[in-house]
């Protein structure tokens, strides 16, 4: 009885809920699906329609529906990771759909395909909250990049047939890509080894320098000195332009995000980018070319880019496949200071030329103050305000007067704008960078993944404050239950298959940047010898993991399989090397820091 009346009362409330919620249909506001007229403006009464409702449906039924840039709003974003002031000054952005200051919303895709023209946003979300977006696949008329299937390849000549969705012309003897009002200019090429499913890097240049004739439909021969290129038969040479002007799709300071059964078979730019958000869950996303595409590529950067974000950050059940970057990347930055303005007013600088022009800092932030060499976190204060003063500088005031020690060239992390990350159930393959790059202090699980085939390390744990600015410390990372297999091949020789490495110059006595990593129960199948490199860490337990040697590729000289830099608390017991004499190699640390049941530990101190 009790069971019967529980399933009631939960029904009943479910049902309020549906008829609470608003249907509101596209097509009822001029959308047609499968026309192939331009969506856009319906598609924006539509979102409007539901500005006023408590919670409402935006409901697209099963087709195809088309976005131009025309007739979308346009918007100026600073997007981290983006572009430079050179590569794109305006950062004027136009979306397809384009929420701001809304609640309470589900976009209904119902299996629906959304294709994009020219360079645009598939979405904006801005300033959001409880928003969901689910069944819907996002594509391109024509992606961002292009893919040539060689079909032969000398020293001289190379015949190539060009992918039907990439667009070219050939201009005084030159191949030139372009697309719906764009041209590529900047070029960046990988080859996609479709037999060993891998991606390496190559180049562009001798095909620019080439003569191109077209010698059937789709098909060119390039001719020039090819004596450089590694390419085969069957390869694809997947070509990108390096601006990234655009993203896939933005989250921006918005909070309780769900993506659910949304399939990203094309990104431009930097993938699905979330800044300064709350609380995001994305289930069941496919970063992938479409079946039957014949497309290779699916993401021309990330897959999915958190940076500066809080609360909770899940990825569960997602697919990661054909990318020229990391399918994920959580973050924060480091701003220097450029200026000890008073005693509680600090002048900011961003420092990386791609990530610039947004609040990194807001009133009630937590902040901490850190030294770049040595990435110590040596105090902490609060934000009382904080204002942008120009693209490439901030103004904040603290709630008291800063330490001494707070001179310029001291960085600053926003410690509240740091999530919890779980990662879970999902694949990762194809891709000639890193897997997951992480720097949160927040809890963070990996667990129950595969990393097929990755270019890099597959999970990379950094932390700097000198190259790309990315904060900060790790201080509770679980990695558990997942399978790499045939890693890192682009990374040789430190081709390790997890690689803890923040970018401290310089070690502090009884200091260590990341702390509490533990990597349990791991399935690692190699080719080579290098599994784990660990650097500056306190507390490392890699325990019960079972490795195992492959034929993927050809090993290069025996290496330590596991190599340690200034760590401490380490412990590496039970695992399973298929009965080889693995090696631990240390260095700026005491063979006294090492709890294991392996044979050799190597010093080079």
């Amino acid at each position: 009885m009790k069971i019967s009346y529980l399933l009631l009362v939960t029904a009943l409330f479910v049902n309020n809920v549906l008829q609470a919620q608003k249907k509101i249909d596209v097509t009822e506001y001029g959308a047609i699906p499968n026309s192939f007229s331009d969506a856009t403006s319906a598609v924006r009464k539509a979102i409007e329609a539901a500005r006023n409702e408590t919670s409402s449906v935006i409901n697209f039924p099963e087709g195809r529906y088309d976005f131009w840039p025309d007739q979308a709003e346009e918007h100026v974003y600073y997007i981290s990771n983006t572009s430079t002031e050179k590569e794109y000054p305006s950062k004027k952005q136009r979306a397809g759909l384009y929420l701001k200051g809304m609640k309470n919303i589900t976009i209904e895709g119902n299996n629906a395909t959304f294709i994009f023209h020219g360079k645009m946003i598939s979405w904006i979300l801005d300033n959001c909250e409880n928003i969901r977006i689910q069944n819907v696949k996002i594509d391109y008329e024509r992606p961002g990049m292009s893919e040539l299937t060689i079909v032969e390849a000398t020293s001289q000549y190379v015949i190539g047939n060009v992918h039907p969705d990439a667009k070219f012309d050939i201009i005084d003897n030159t191949l030139a890509w372009y697309g719906e009002k764009w041209v590529s200019k900047n070029f960046h090429a990988i080859l996609v080894d479709t037999v060993k499913g891998i991606n390496v890097y190559s180049s562009w240049i001798p095909f620019r320098n080439s003569k191109a004739q077209i010698i059937a439909p789709l098909k060119v021969k390039f001719t020039g000195d090819f004596s450089k290129f590694k390419g085969k038969s069957g390869d694809i040479l997947t070509v990108r332009d390096t601006y990234r002007d655009y993203v896939g799709a933005l989250v921006y300071e918005s909070k309780d995000i769900v993506l659910d059964h949304v399939y990203m078979h094309y990104m431009q730019g930097l993938g699905i980018v979330s800044q300064f958000s709350e609380n995001l869950h994305y289930d069941h996303v496919y970063v992938e070319p479409a079946m039957h595409s014949g497309r290779v590529m699916a993401s021309s950067a990330d897959g999915m880019h958190f940076s500066g974000c809080k609360g909770e950050v899940i990825v569960d059940n997602c697919r990661f496949k054909g990318m020229h970057d990391d399918p994920i990347n959580v973050h924060g930055t480091h701003l220097k200071v450029v200026e000890v303005v008073s005693t509680t007013a600090l002048k900011l600088r961003f420092m990386h030329g791609q990530s610039y022009g947004f609040m990194a800092f807001h009133e009630g932030d937590t902040i901490g103050f850190v030294q770049p060499a040595t990435l110590q976190v040596f105090n902490e204060g609060i934000i009382k305000k904080a204002s942008l003063v120009s693209e490439r500088e901030m103004l904040v005031e603290l709630d008291k007067p800063v330490s001494k020690a707070v001179q310029v060239g001291t960085f600053l992390e926003n410690i509240t704008a740091t999530p919890t990350v779980t990662i879970r159930n999902s694949r990762f393959e194809r891709t000639n960078t890193r897997g997951i790059l992480v720097t949160t202090r927040k809890k963070v699980i990996i667990e129950n993944n595969a990393f097929i085939g990755i270019g890099m390390h597959a999970i990379l744990i950094e932390n700097d404050a000198l190259g790309w600015f990315e904060s900060g410390p790790v201080q509770d990372v679980t990695i558990e239950n997942n399978l790499f297999e045939n890693c890192a091949y682009n990374s040789y020789p430190g081709n390790y298959i997890i690689q803890i490495s923040p970018q401290n110059s310089a070690f502090l006595p009884n200091y260590w940047v990341h702390k509490n990593i533990k990597i349990e129960n791991n399935h690692f199948k190699v080719y080579d010898y290098p599994v784990l490199s660990v650097k500056s860490t306190d507390g490392l337990l890699f325990n019960n993991n079972k490795i195992v040697r492959t034929n993927f590729m050809k090993s290069g000289d025996k290496r330590a399989e596991i190599q340690l830099i200034g760590a401490k608390n380490v412990t590496v017991r039970n695992n399973d090397f298929g009965g080889a004499d693995a090696v631990i190699e240390i260095e700026k640390m005491s063979k006294k820091d090492v709890k294991t049941d392996l044979k050799e530990i190597k010093s080079i101190n």
